[in-house]
């Protein structure tokens, strides 16, 4: 994780403004009360070429370049048409996204991955462990949630990528590192934004939740205890920078987008983790 901590600690530690606090109030105001995943959300610019593009409860990200464009995460499969209307919407071609990857692969990330790569053209990269799902369709059978949630189209997988592993497009650079834990196969990413000559690091931070379904119990898995353990303690080392993530709930963007909190914290990643260690130890003694 040298490299990760290497780079996430060059970010400023003071707040930038958000870039577009209207248009985000605008998401807070629609989706008020909403639950659904795939709960139609308007776009926002969160800082310099970052956008958001999902829906109420999932984030779809994306990240503009010269010629190409990054999306971070599909979201639903029956919300694609509403991310391409999005990207629309904010004056961009969705052909001209060369890159998606993704968080983890669950249905409500990765859902709308093949209907998006046909759309789009897209290269799709992952982890291997995200991989066997993706391209298979099937959930693995040592999730957590994995009784009770469904799988996903199957979806191509174009390119498999490891810990600082840097994926390139034109001058855009998203360089990933594995948070395993929610899934085998989660992933967080982080990379560059600028307004101008004030460039900050974006970092979006996997799922940290440990959620078990049906009958699957922490306390019966030491591995995947010790999983979550690590991957907590590797982000709560970083210094985030602009912290953004799968779900928006999840690290409060869409009030740091609007201005009503800051839109960059010092402790943003701590907090994150130390929420979801409390949530796991919770879970351990049920």
């Amino acid at each position: 994780m040298s490299i990760v901590l290497a780079v996430l600690a060059a970010a400023a530690a003071t707040s930038p403004a958000p870039a577009d606090p209207r248009a985000a109030q605008e998401i807070v105001r629609q989706c008020e009360g909403k639950e659904d995943f795939s709960d139609p959300a308007p776009p926002a610019r969160i800082f310099g070429n970052t956008w958001f593009v999902g829906t109420c409860t999932v984030s779809v990200l994306l990240v503009t370049g010269p010629e190409k464009h990054v999306l971070v995460d599909a979201g639903m499969e029956d919300a694609v048409p509403q991310v391409l209307a999005n990207v629309r919407k904010l004056g961009f071609d969705p052909k001209d996204i060369g890159l998606i990857v993704s968080s983890h692969e669950h249905f409500d990330h990765v859902g709308g991955l093949a209907a998006l790569q046909k759309a789009t053209g897209a290269r799709f990269v992952a982890t291997a462990a995200a991989a066997k799902v993706i391209s298979s369709g099937k959930i693995s059978p040592a999730d957590p949630q994995a009784q009770e949630i469904p799988g996903s189209p199957k979806a191509r997988v174009d390119h498999i990528v490891r810990t600082g592993d840097v994926m390139s497009l034109g001058p855009l650079r998203l360089t990933a590192f594995a948070t395993p834990g929610h899934t085998e196969g989660s992933t967080s990413w982080y990379w560059k934004s600028c307004e101008g000559t004030d460039c900050r690091t974006v970092t979006y931070i996997d799922s940290l939740t440990a959620l078990p379904l049906g009958t699957y119990r922490f306390a019966d898995h030491p591995d995947r205890v010790a999983m979550f353990r690590s991957t907590f303690a590797q982000v709560e080392a970083l210094e985030c920078g602009i912290l953004l993530t799968p779900h928006p709930s999840a690290s409060a963007m869409f009030e740091r987008m609007s201005g009503t909190q800051p839109l960059a914290d010092p402790a943003a990643c701590k907090t994150l983790a130390a929420g979801a260690r409390d949530r796991l130890e919770k879970a351990l003694t049920k």
